[in-house]
């Protein structure tokens, strides 16, 4: 996912900007309207695609922190004392601990970082300076969320490493108490001896539940303590794994069947991209390096994760791969391609560095796959796991910007690969978005250098996953297969899983291009969300699924084997013309408007604006940025402001001319023009330098959630004035750049609200019939199987069914499976889906044997 992406909000919409769309429908909440007549004809004794045992599966990165204080089951925020405010300038060594004192004892905590520590990648300890006598001082943790979730005669493994220069040793009381104080276990005494590291451990047993606990750790007697990595575990992990997952959160993962799992990233695997590849900051702040994550935990390195936050890689490689096994799902990790991804550009020229980073490629292959006799297959033995993964895929590189440069970069990762592991299949990328410049390149060069599969990444509109349910129909069948490793619709209403649930049905009519497909992102602590939609939503002590997770899984438990061929009728579509008002915006850069008009096509002025009168026409629609007259333009002067919109004339405008004078004053990008406004998120603006100012394209906003209709490279220089032209003729719209054509597009593709695909489940002998209606609308619909085959009179019936704007939450989870019996079932038989529905229907089904 890319980091420069912005953040979206509700898009639950359909008719916005003049948008082409089939009806009947109706806008997120509206009452029903008639019933709409549809046919599905299926031709149930022919074959289509094979559709593969992995084709769906999960991506995992530690965004929305999903691995500290959510999958990895660590109750001990900042263990090892290592968060630092070069990771986030709101941390320190102490973030998440407190001094303690019960008895009211005198003496002092501090983080170090000398001679004395751990080891050379677990550098800082606390050192605590204990008073004499026998009141207790220490530390608390106050773990994630609100606390450290304790449940009442559940067990809790707990470990430290510790020193002490006592020559008598030193007593350490660990409790597990509430804010208040009050125990919740038994406490645990531990005599520490000596003064070198050694690892102690003990067990609670808790008395008492609580969803705010917190973790003490106290001395007594005088002299100095070293601690490092504090940990409490719960013993209940996801089946008994030491240092293992969250059971509730693994299991729900687990519940959806993924053939396969990508990790660690994402963005996260360009970590390098967002702190640079430069020298000197390369050893602290460096894109994820798989061997800084295995071997014991307290000899692993900690890391500034690409979201803000620092990571601890108690979930390292050896984890990732085990819990792959563990939920029966193909390993599929991603390493760095030395180019930068996720809204960066730029790529190493140390040659030195990218072999390394070969190597450790090559190594990363042996661990998951060598003889235990092998150097990294014997590190793999010693962690617990003498036999081979079975590793079949890798990723190299994740949304790169620069696509020549990845290329040159990847084809080496390549070659080395393939040479020494012919049986790895080398997963490319064609960058962070579905369409423009890049996204065009990379497949040229992919397809010309015969790579077997491409990871295609895009976020987008609802309307989008409606009106592209054929995307794949297109795609070269003799070319490199699709991986869609991230995608989802921008928001978690149910809206948007009908959306993709359509959407999907398409993935599996082209299950001979879509090899595999992952939604993302999978995890999001909802007390520390970097980006949204996710599908598993979770705090300290409860999860639950989104309706995209519902949809997710009624789909990935429900696939079959293979397509059966099918045709369904569509809804009739009415044409609009784009209408909308006029904005005018920036994105993190200053910019000088001058000259505005709007001219109807038969030249009737609309608007004319030089601001010479002031701003009056105009109205501050987004609230963001400064606008001001400076100079006789329109100026917008916060160069940090993000979507900074000012908006003029009227909704019901349409077949306009707008021309206006754009200079760039400063900042990361350049301007952005908007027609066919409707309101807050819903218009089209030409966005020109966007994207760290590297591209210009046409975005379509609907309910604020984007698609982009045309792009191309491009830059805006500072102090140039522009001259920009946008013609919208019905449908059409014409872009002039300084009095050149630019470029245009029509936007005329249906969001077709009812889909449906077929396949067929070989071990129950069943048609599996997947019915998405999207719609305010019930579907009522003829369904015809042939006569060559019997089918059984009664079907099991799956439905989702909701209201467009519902959302599941921790406490009301509206968006469940429900599952019911059909009767009457024939080979031509009638079945009314119910409005915003998804419905699958298992036939039981034979072909009939000629006498």
């Amino acid at each position: 996912m890319s980091r420069s992406r912005p953040r979206l909000g509700l898009a639950c919409v359909l008719v916005l900007s003049g948008t082409l769309l089939a009806v009947p429908s109706a806008a997120a909440g509206a009452p029903a309207v008639a019933s709409t007549d549809y046919t599905v004809d299926v031709d149930a004794t022919d074959t289509g695609p094979t559709i593969d045992d992995n084709m769906y599966g999960v991506f995992y990165e530690d965004i929305n922190r999903a691995a500290d204080g959510g999958l990895y089951a660590e109750l001990v925020q900042n263990r090892s004392f290592e968060y630092d405010p070069a990771d986030n300038a709101a941390y320190t060594g102490m973030t998440a601990w407190a001094p303690t004192a019960p008895d009211g004892a005198r003496g002092t905590a501090a983080v170090v970082d000398d001679a004395g520590r751990l080891n050379e990648r677990n550098r800082r300890y606390l050192r605590l300076n204990l008073p004499a006598g026998g009141g207790g001082y220490g530390v608390i943790n106050a773990g994630y969320n609100s606390g450290i979730r304790v449940e009442r005669q559940r067990d809790y493994d707990f470990s430290v490493w510790a020193r002490t220069d006592a020559t008598a040793g030193t007593p350490l009381t660990v409790r597990i108490t509430d804010p208040a104080g009050t125990a919740l276990a038994t406490p645990l005494r531990i005599t520490l001896r000596g003064d070198g590291w050694t690892k102690y451990t003990g067990r609670f047993r808790a008395t008492g539940s609580s969803t705010t606990g917190r973790l003490a750790v106290t001395g007594a007697g005088g002299g100095s303590v070293g601690l490092d990595m504090v940990s409490l575990f719960p013993r209940d992990t996801f089946k008994g794994r030491p240092n293992g997952m969250r059971r509730d959160l693994a299991e729900k993962i687990a519940a959806l069947r993924p053939g396969f799992l990508r990790f660690p990233g994402g963005c996260l695997v360009n970590t390098g991209s967002h702190y640079g590849y430069t020298a000197p900051n390369w050893e602290r702040q460096r894109s994820y390096q798989w061997k800084d994550t295995v071997g014991p935990v307290e000899e692993r390195a900690t890391n500034a994760n690409f979201w803000g936050y620092n990571q601890s890689y108690g979930i390292g490689y050896y984890e990732y791969f085990q819990f792959a096994e563990d939920i029966g799902a193909m390993a599929l990790p991603v390493v760095p391609a030395m180019v930068t991804g996720c809204g960066q550009n730029r790529a190493t020229d140390d040659p030195e560095l990218l072999r390394r980073h070969i190597q450790d490629t090559l190594d990363l292959i042996e661990f998951a796959n060598g003889p235990a006799s092998s150097q990294w297959g014997s590190l793999r033995a010693r962690m617990g796991h003498p036999e081979p993964f079975g590793l079949t895929h890798l990723g190299v590189g994740n949304e790169e910007n620069l696509p020549d440069a990845f290329f040159e970069r990847f084809r080496q990762f390549r070659t080395a690969i393939e040479a020494a592991h012919p049986e790895i299949t080398v997963v490319s990328n064609s960058g962070p978005d579905d369409a423009g410049g890049t996204f065009d390149r990379l497949w040229e060069l992919n397809r010309a250098a015969g790579v077997e599969m491409v990871d295609e990444h895009y976020y987008n509109s609802p309307e989008w996953f409606l009106q592209n349910n054929e995307r794949y129909d297109a795609y070269d069948r003799a070319g490199p297969k699709v991986f869609l490793g991230e995608y989802a619709s921008q928001d978690n209403r149910f809206y948007n899983a009908l959306t993709e649930a359509a959407y999907m049905t398409g993935l599996e009519r082209n299950a001979d291009i879509v090899k595999l497909a992952s939604y993302a992102p999978l995890l999001a602590n909802e007390d520390y969300v970097q980006w949204r939609p996710d599908m598993i939503w979770f705090n300290n002590h409860a999860s639950w699924g989104s309706a995209s997770y519902e949809v997710q899984k009624l789909f990935m438990t429900n696939v079959g084997d293979e397509v059966v061929p099918s045709r369904a009728s569509g809804t009739p579509t009415t044409t609009v013309p784009i209408t909308g008002a006029i904005g005018l915006s920036t994105w993190a850069t200053s910019a000088a408007y001058d000259d505005v008009t709007v001219t109807s096509a038969d030249g009737t002025t609309l608007l004319r604006d030089d601001f010479s009168a002031g701003a009056s026409n105009w109205t501050h629609s987004s609230g963001r940025g400064s606008w001001s007259i400076v100079d006789g333009s329109y100026v917008q002067s916060d160069a940090a402001a993000e979507d900074t919109m000012v908006t003029a004339g009227d909704p019901g405008w349409r077949d306009y001319d707008l021309r206006v004078t754009a200079t760039k004053r400063s900042g990361q990008e350049g301007f952005l023009v908007a027609f066919g406004v409707q309101g807050t998120g819903n218009h089209y603006w030409w966005n020109l330098g966007g994207w760290g100012n590297t591209t210009s394209a046409v975005e379509k906003a609907t309910g604020g959630a984007k698609q982009q209709m045309i792009s191309k490279p491009g830059t805006i220089e500072t102090g140039r004035a522009y001259d920009l032209r946008v013609q919208v003729r019905g449908r059409q719209v014409t872009l002039f750049l300084d009095g050149q054509e630019w470029g245009s597009f029509t936007d005329d593709k249906v969001a077709e609200p009812f889909r449906q695909v077929v396949t067929r489940d070989r071990a129950t002998g069943e048609l599996v019939l997947k019915v998405v209606n999207a719609q305010a609308a019930e579907a009522r619909t003829r369904i015809d199987l042939g006569t060559q085959i019997r089918v059984s009179s009664t079907a099991q019936v799956t439905t989702l069914q909701g209201g467009p704007d519902d959302v599941n939450t921790a406490s009301f989870t509206p968006i469940q499976p429900r599952t019911s019996r059909l009767t009457g079932v024939r080979n031509t038989f009638s079945h009314t889906f119910p409005a915003y529905s998804v419905t699958f229907i298992r036939i039981g089904a034979t072909e009939r044997t000629t006498p």
